[in-house]
């Protein structure tokens, strides 16, 4: 994956807590039109799964955030990797020299 891409998938409890707030459209947000479908089809759990999203949607925005920073750093260590792969191999030809 393009980490500019991965960076822009990062999601805000603000932006969230308005969708819910709103329209009730925080999974969609978060990727989960299966949650999503079933929070509108129940009407938010009868309201109680609404009452209980109020709660955990920062955790649930959190979660969705750790795990894209984690991608996110696999990314740049595996750069930083290859690039001083290509440094020694740079330095090494120059002695070489």
């Amino acid at each position: 994956m393009n980490k500019h891409y991965l960076q822009s998938q990062i999601k805000s409890s603000g932006t969230a807590y308005l969708l819910w707030f709103f329209f009730g459209f925080h999974y969609a947000y978060l990727g989960k039109w299966g949650l999503q479908l079933l929070y509108w089809f129940t009407f938010g759990g009868f309201f109680i799964w609404a009452i209980i999203d109020l709660f955990t949607l920062s955790g649930r925005v959190a979660n969705h955030n750790a795990l894209i920073f984690q991608q996110i750093d696999e990314i740049e260590k595996r750069d930083r990797d290859a690039e001083q792969t290509r440094n020694l191999a740079m330095i090494l030809a120059a002695k070489g020299n």
